[in-house]
């Protein structure tokens, strides 16, 4: 964990940005508060409906059986589940328990999932038997030493009797791990303490609108800000949670209609994939989606400008795992800053612009670094900075719009993907000599992956056929898998002989 300094620590504990309260102490006091308020899981595979009281029972039969077996405040547990109740009952027993939960993307492949378990060395992991493509495999859990499966034997881990009260921690301490693809060809675990996600559900929760409604969240909780929608923020507000474990917009659009239930934003994807479905019609369920907040992946000015024609206030949004919030539109802002940057500072946090445009920021709910030291040491600095890698420009009202990215990665539906690990991927087949992977624009998920090849001489492209064969023996995420192939003699590069990206994304855009 990187060294925060002094005058900052001092700062956020001054201005009411940290607390000493831990995670368990936000649930316990929100779920107490309102433990009648409804909790429904929208699937076709395990349908599930009650209330938070409901939940923070199962959650606290889980909390006192792992206790029991010896995991308290420090330890670690992990969860790879789809949007399921059972993963709202890990993340709240593990807070009660003050111990560090690392959320799993559910579509999460073996090569990911592996080294997440050897890089956080969970002390729990609670997983499902099988969703989709996903399906349990023990040998990847072989060194874990506590096991539950969702559909098999996860209640062997329940208490008959719950669990009381909150163990205490560190606020300062791990409270979440969260394993996000970025430069580098494995995820990189982001560390987040009890105050810096405190902080930022709290922000979160005063920047959304008061007359949002009652929102369904498609968003993967096994992602850093799906998990933080879907388990913190409506239980500090008192708010429905609504949950759906497969996005499909024919079945979100028949949930406006039969629950009013309203989606509020997140990727683009879920946005365009709603409103170019032939059941959507502007007429009936524009009023389930009058606010829309867009961020976590690219927002491209055509479609922030198609949903405002549609009578929809949109706003934008900039952060990342590490940093959650750094810059965000409000919905009273004016429209031009709403739909065409992407928003100004959030309360707390600083911005500023190196001499080459990097955005570095800094703010109460910014990680505490890596698992990795090396990685920390490397993206921020001794006056606590996070370099972002991100290259942007500020206008004379201090709204931040992002113009492009030093870091390599593509952000595809809010997923990053590193280039680098597909690119690995692909130098693997034997007629690639060499492989570029940049991101490319897309409508609905905001970019995809292309892959830019140079091969070997007698060699030919291959299909995306043969290249989707390499990247399923490879056990990588169907959402890593490259979406479209180009070929070139050579690629302009530095007088070093590196590939110059931007240039090569710039190419792509000329040719498609």
């Amino acid at each position: 964990m990187r060294q925060i300094p002094p005058e900052l620590v001092e700062r956020y504990e001054r201005e009411g940005w940290w607390t000493r309260d831990t995670l368990g102490d936000l649930l316990a006091r929100g779920l107490k508060a309102t433990p009648d308020t409804e909790f429904r899981i929208h699937s076709a595979v395990r349908p599930w409906e009650g209330t938070f009281a409901d939940v923070e029972h199962v959650a606290r039969r889980l909390a006192a059986g792992l206790h029991r077996r010896g995991v308290g405040a420090g330890d670690v547990i992990a969860f790879q589940l789809p949007n399921w109740m059972e993963a709202a009952a890990v993340f709240w027993a593990s807070s009660f328990l003050g111990a560090a939960v690392v959320p799993i993307v559910h579509f999460y492949g073996p090569k990911e999932l592996g080294y997440i378990l050897r890089e956080a060395r969970p002390k729990v992991f609670v997983g499902a038997e099988r969703f989709g493509h996903m399906e349990f495999q023990p040998d990847l859990c072989a060194d874990v030493p506590i096991v539950g499966v969702v559909g098999r034997d996860f209640d062997d881990l329940l208490d008959d009797a719950p669990f009381e009260g909150v163990q205490p921690a560190d606020p300062a301490g791990p409270a979440l791990l969260a394993f996000t693809s970025g430069t580098t060809s494995d995820p990189k675990g982001v560390i987040h303490s009890h105050r810096s996600l405190g902080c930022e559900t709290r922000q979160l929760a005063a920047r959304y609108p008061a007359d949002r409604g009652k929102q369904l969240t498609g968003a993967p909780v096994g992602h850093f800000i799906g998990m933080v929608n879907a388990f913190l923020i409506p239980v500090l507000d008192g708010s429905p949670i609504n949950l759906i474990d497969v996005w499909d917009p024919a079945r979100a659009i028949e949930l406006m209609e039969s629950d009013e239930l309203v989606v509020g934003g997140g990727a683009t994807y879920f946005i365009t994939s709603l409103i170019d479905h032939p059941n959507w019609d502007p007429e009936r369920h524009r009023q389930y989606m009058k606010y829309v907040g867009l961020g976590g992946s690219t927002v491209p000015a055509t479609v922030t400008r198609r949903l405002a024609d549609l009578g929809m206030i949109v706003f934008r949004a900039y952060g990342s795992t590490e940093h959650p919030s750094i810059t965000s539109s409000l919905v009273t802002d004016p429209e031009d800053k709403r739909l065409y940057t992407d928003g100004n500072a959030a309360p707390g946090v600083e911005i500023r612009l190196t001499d080459d445009g990097e955005i570095l920021s800094r703010g109460p709910d910014l990680c505490a670094g890596y698992t990795n030291p090396e990685l920390t040491a490397k993206a921020f600095d001794a006056d606590g900075w996070y370099h972002t890698g991100d290259i942007g420009i500020l206008d004379a009202d201090g709204f931040l719009t992002i113009t492009d990215r030093k870091a390599d990665f593509i952000i595809r539906g809010g997923e990053n993907i590193s280039a680098l690990e597909v690119e690995e991927v692909l130098l693997g087949m034997p007629g690639i000599a060499e492989a570029a992977v940049v991101a490319v624009p897309d409508e609905r998920l905001g970019e995809h992956a292309a892959a830019v090849l140079r091969l070997r001489p007698g060699h030919t492209l291959p299909t995306l056929d043969e290249v989707r064969a390499q990247f399923k023996a490879a056990g990588l995420a169907k959402q890593k898998w490259p979406e479209e192939l180009h070929e070139v003699d050579d690629f302009p590069r530095t007088a070093s002989g590196k590939i110059q990206k931007f240039v090569v994304r710039r190419d792509i855009a000329t040719v498609r």
